[in-house]
């Protein structure tokens, strides 16, 4: 099989010829730019490369097609013209990460300015004249969210304020999309992963809207999450609106695409905290559900595209509605959460679901544990996984930058084992 060929028989739950890997296709599984500057010095042994910045929020690094090739990573993912901080990929220029010196590229716009402590701070769309909407510590490898949240005054709170980052799909982003997803259909043998933009609902990372300049609403962490019980009516009217404007997007992107698209991420909206589910249930039902499904019924009804769910922690108790919803692929597989026993999941879910992630723990082995051990980890959970075929080997969630590159290099072989 060719990588692409690979890949459809993992989302059809058939065996490969050997284990599909995902390294970089998508904002959650991806890797630290210091840590692919690191692992393409140790693999490719060439140290004067550079690496560009493919998603600035998380400071991932973008696994180019030499470092794909040398890795026999199976996957590339086509995303937004723009990115978390409304950068569009071009014009790039130097970087030095403050906390261990990689040099690395960035979008043109990347502007940015230092506070007293230090540390750095971002703004949307590199317009410094506007409040900056990210900070990152002098001693931190990506970005944090800053509050913008302005007063709330509940009697004059509009749903629309919260649905300003959302609009119909315009024509040249449309094209944009067609252009790369034919790039790499042409030009490539690799599966192809997109993402849909704007039909996440609730999730946290877009919550704050650090792409937009001025932000109204309800855009603070803490006071999203205690909305969605306090002013759920209100949240529901947001997300109406926005399932409205998503299927619209499903619709231009199906057309452009077409079949060439095989997987698609449509939610990064975590439910579970380390010991079990932030949510019950019933209010996963009453609030996210029915958007979810409306979105994915639309999917299923214009491609053949497999839906692709992120969420981290211990959700065993919610992937059966999240079956029900039409998700075809669960990410990042949090084994290290309360409930989420690997081989628990594999007999419970594996015949519904693909499990995409779940290949190592980035909390603790990969970062922290010997060689040894990440190896041990790495072929127990391929052996788990990929039994009967509906598995795509990625980490639990994003490489971090300081990860050892001995450990990668650990993670790598067994993988390259497991292919045997």
């Amino acid at each position: 099989m060719n990588s692409r060929e690979r890949l459809q028989a993992a989302l059809e739950h058939r065996v490969p010829d050997q284990l599909c890997v995902d390294f970089g296709a998508g904002g959650q599984t991806g890797m630290g730019c210091c840590a692919v500057h690191r692992l393409r010095e140790a693999i490719l042994g060439i140290s004067d490369h550079v690496v560009k910045v493919s998603e600035p929020y998380q400071m991932l690094g973008e696994i180019d097609e030499e470092l794909r090739k040398a890795l026999k990573l199976d996957v590339v993912g086509v995303h937004p013209p723009c990115d978390m901080f409304g950068l569009r990929q071009e014009g790039w220029k130097p970087f030095t990460m403050p906390v261990d010196g990689t040099e690395v590229l960035v979008p043109g716009a990347f502007n940015y300015t230092q506070n007293d402590n230090g540390d750095l701070l971002m703004y949307p769309q590199g317009d410094t004249s506007v409040s900056p909407c990210a900070k990152m510590p002098k001693d931190s490898y990506f970005w944090d969210a800053v509050n913008r949240q302005g007063p709330i005054d509940d009697s004059t709170l509009d749903p629309a304020d919260n649905c300003e980052e959302f609009g119909v799909m315009s024509d040249a982003d449309a094209e944009y999309f067609k252009s790369k997803v034919q790039w790499y259909y042409e030009n490539t043998d690799a599966g192809i992963y997109m993402t849909i933009p704007g039909v996440a609902f609730g999730d946290i990372a877009l919550v704050p809207a650090t792409w937009m300049k001025q932000v109204k609403g309800i855009r603070d962490v803490e006071e999203w999450y205690i909305s969605t019980a306090m002013r759920r009516d209100y949240i529901y009217q947001v997300f109406e609106k926005q399932c409205e404007i998503g299927l619209k997007n499903i619709e231009k992107l199906a057309a452009a695409a077409g079949d060439k698209v095989q997987v698609v991420f449509v939610s990064g909206t975590d439910f579970g905290t380390q010991r079990g589910p932030f949510i019950s249930p019933q209010a996963y039902r009453d609030l996210y559900k029915p958007f979810q499904k409306a979105i994915n019924d639309k999917i299923h009804e214009l491609t053949n595209w497999k839906i692709f769910i992120h969420s981290c922690g211990g959700i065993f108790p919610l992937i059966p509605d999240m079956i029900e919803a039409g998700f075809d692929v669960l990410n990042p597989v949090q084994c290290s959460a309360d409930g989420m026993d690997p081989a628990t999941l594999k007999k419970e879910f594996g015949d519904e679901l693909v499990f995409w992630g779940g290949g190592v723990d980035t909390q603790k082995t990969l970062p922290f544990g010997t060689p040894e051990e990440v190896y041990r980890e790495v072929r127990e959970r391929i052996d788990i996984f990929s039994a009967n075929g509906g598995y795509v080997f990625n980490s639990i969630h994003n490489v971090q930058s300081n990860v050892p590159t001995e450990n990668l290099l650990a993670m790598f072989k067994a993988i390259d084992d497991a292919r045997q």
